[in-house]
């Protein structure tokens, strides 16, 4: 299941390879990894992108293709990503009051109203409409994933 999760995140590292791959031989220098890492917010010292490159760079050239750049990120991302799926559960299982499975109307009326966010019966019924998508009267984990997903982005 995490594998279709991981085919967006392998793409933004794909295209983030591409894109610091200075000269287009298809690996990253210790110059373009460094620019790689301070893209994305880290500030690492000379030292540590040695480090990094002798860690991930598995056949020895000196340089990181892009299959040892995702075998060294895509655990950490496919980690991630399931704590996050499972604080999404908690967060889920503390809506569902019953433990059936499924968020009923009252209970997301009841759930918002002890964080001190009552809803009219209009609100209610439009996050309902607009959370379950297949209609079936009741929040299931997916539609609530999914529309947690809308809020988060």
């Amino acid at each position: 299941m995490a594998r279709a999760h991981v085919a967006n995140p392998l793409k933004q590292l794909r295209a983030a390879f591409t894109r610091f791959d200075a000269d287009a031989d298809g690996s990253l220098t210790h110059h373009d990894l460094a620019a790689l890492l301070r893209c994305v917010g880290l500030r690492p010292t000379h030292a540590q992108v040695r480090a990094l490159l002798s860690t991930v760079d598995s056949n020895g050239n000196g340089a990181v293709e892009f299959a040892e750049l995702a075998a060294a990120v895509i655990p950490v991302v496919v980690e991630r990503m399931l704590l996050d799926r499972e604080r999404l559960m908690g967060l889920f299982r503390s809506f569902d009051r019953d433990g059936n499975g499924y968020i009923t109307a009252a209970e997301l009326a009841l759930s918002m109203a002890r964080m001190g966010q009552p809803l009219t019966f209009r609100e209610l019924a439009e996050m309902m409409r607009e959370a379950d998508t297949d209609g079936d009267g009741v929040i299931s984990f997916s539609e609530f994933a999914s529309i947690m997903g809308k809020v988060g982005h």
